[in-house]
């Protein structure tokens, strides 16, 4: 009976509710309860708002809350995360799906199905497969750059709305074009309702934090614009939104060739995941609680699957909605089942409240969640502290700019995997000098005060050595080797680099030999253990003492001075 107990165990570890279930407390349910409305009410008009972004018919974007995050409750890892629809995945979906879909609005709806089902398939084989590691190699100033030029985009999609002018165009410039063509046929009614909206929006949020202001925005809107007459007099409303909840079931497959669908379902994958870890990672160190960061890949997977089955579009967690989840009083992922059952409560009664909202308020409501992304303050001081890192994060801001959403974070990605090599490329390699009254190095470039050590050289690698950097160390110190006289000894001290390939023991066997032929000696030490054997492989132990390798610095320079 031991056996099935533990095979039990073992996969009740992936189900997560078994976890928190066990340990649930009466007194949560309160708490629960009020942050799951509390969320829905903040969900219903931003849903909205982000399927009007993506394209999609408005309930679609309570369809992506609703099923999102019962899916995420069920497999997430996070007690306070909330999923749904996001700004940048809408955008990437009404810059890819768009022209996939030929103008028909029936399978632009089903591509948008099918992408949400590729991610659930793609999260399953990234959990299968140990995939969370390659999302690290994404930097935060890429990060940066990338959210900057998604803002900057979303922001410049949605300013016809809020002008009430037609727009178009295919990216950012494009549209800044042919929005600049169109501002003398600005509707000022509509303008001013978007503007009073955006304000109302701001001032609530500034006011009354992490309370659901949207909810009553939405609410005003529709009271003004109907007592107003607004929709007769040329302001665009959402119209009629279907009633009733969506009927399960798969999405229409063989739509796309799969070079087609790969790209969108891959890139909805990295974005909804790095947004989605990140927030979680804020509130479990909030909490004190843990995140299992691969758990999260099925969260998300389940998320998405749920989503697809009805008829959804990507979804992902987000910052904003799980800020008004915790601190509408969260405990676990209940209040994700609550809000689930609150948005089906509103699609199956309530919908007909919603026809005359203003769209200009939709646009408003999407300004005030996407205007932060623009962060030039942190640009401002990567530009102060390290130009490379503002390179990095320009090079993602003009990227999604230029080329969209999708291709943005996938030349975004690239360009944080070059970042890594060429940091690694140029490691620091400290020249040493000794601390007074002690038998500690440190490096000359950093302090003055530091004693030369006369006729030797010793240096350390602050970096692996790899073949990206080997040639570039090797040229240093002989460089340091040529600016000196009577050098009798040159000292290698390892113990800052953690790791060593073939290329970089190589590259010491070359600077031994080097130096043997000009009547210089050479030792190394405090290398590790892996340091040590690929050194004894490469034929390091006939032409240095491997004695010293482990020593230290200090110790290895006191036996070669002795000798």
């Amino acid at each position: 009976m031991s056996a099935p107990s533990g095979l039990q165990g073992s996969w009740l570890r992936y189900f997560p509710p078994s976890s928190w279930l066990a340990t649930y407390r009466r007194s949560w349910l309160p708490s629960d309860a009020v942050a799951g409305v509390t969320l829905a009410a903040y969900a219903i008009p931003v849903s909205l708002a982000y399927a009007a972004l993506a394209g999609l018919p408005p309930q679609v974007g309570i369809y992506g809350y609703m099923l999102g995050g019962f899916g995420y409750a069920l497999l997430g890892s996070s007690r306070q995360l909330a999923v749904g629809p996001t700004s940048a995945i809408s955008l990437m979906i009404v810059g890819t799906v768009g022209p996939l879909a030929a103008g028909d609005p029936v399978r632009y709806g089903q591509i948008a199905s099918l992408a949400a089902f590729a991610v659930a398939v793609l999260c399953l084989i990234a959990w299968l497969c140990k995939l969370s590691v390659l999302v690290r190699l994404v930097s935060d100033s890429i990060l940066v750059g990338f959210k900057a030029g998604a803002g900057l985009t979303i922001i410049m999609s949605q300013l016809p709305s809020l002008f009430g002018v037609a727009g178009g165009g295919h990216d950012f410039f494009e549209r800044g074009i042919e929005l600049a063509g169109q501002l003398g046929d600005v509707n000022p009614l509509v303008l001013a309702v978007g503007l009073v909206a955006f304000l109302l929006l701001l001032t609530g949020e500034r006011l009354l934090p992490g309370r659901p202001v949207g909810i009553a925005v939405v609410a005003l809107a529709i009271a003004v614009a109907t007592a107003l007459g607004l929709p007769a007099l040329g302001v665009p409303v959402t119209g009629r939104i279907p009633q009733g909840l969506p009927v399960p079931g798969l999405p229409t497959f063989g739509l796309l060739e799969f070079d087609d669908l790969f790209p969108l379902a891959a890139g909805c994958v990295l974005l909804a995941y790095i947004e989605g870890v990140s927030a979680a990672r804020s509130f479990a160190a909030k909490h004190g609680d843990s995140l299992d960061v691969r758990q999260e890949f099925l969260g998300l997977g389940a998320a998405n699957l749920a989503t697809a089955l009805g008829h959804g579009y990507p979804v992902a967690g987000g910052l904003s909605q799980s800020a008004v989840n915790d601190s509408a009083g969260a405990r676990t992922p209940l209040a994700l089942v609550i809000c689930s059952g609150t948005l089906a409560l509103c699609l199956l009664f309530f919908t007909g409240l919603l026809t005359n909202l203003p769209k200009a308020v939709l646009a408003a409501i999407v300004f005030a969640a996407v205007y932060r992304l623009v962060d030039i303050r942190t640009l401002a001081r990567m530009w102060r502290v390290s130009r490379i890192d503002f390179y990095a994060a320009v090079i993602a801001l003009v990227s999604v700019l230029l080329l969209g959403i999708l291709q943005g974070v996938l030349l975004a990605s690239i360009a944080s995997i070059f970042l890594l090599l060429a940091r690694a490329s140029q490691p620091n390699v400290a020249f040493l000098g000794r601390l007074p009254g002690s038998g500690r190095y440190s490096d000359s470039a950093r302090h003055e005060d530091v004693e030369p050590l006369v006729g030797i050289i010793a240096f350390r690698p602050e970096a692996s050595l790899l073949y990206i950097n080997a040639e570039m160390i090797l040229e240093v110190v002989l460089n340091a080797l040529q600016r000196s006289s009577d050098v009798r000894l040159v000292a290698c001290d390892l113990s800052a680099s953690p790791y060593i390939d073939l290329a970089g023991a190589h590259m010491l066997r070359n600077l031994h030999d080097e130096l043997a032929s000009r009547h210089v000696a050479f030792c190394i030490a405090g290398a590790h253990a892996q340091l040590r054997d690929l050194l004894r492989a490469e034929g390091l132990a006939e032409r240095t003492d491997s004695g010293q390798w482990l020593r230290s610095l200090d110790n290895v320079l006191g036996d070669n001075q002795a000798r």
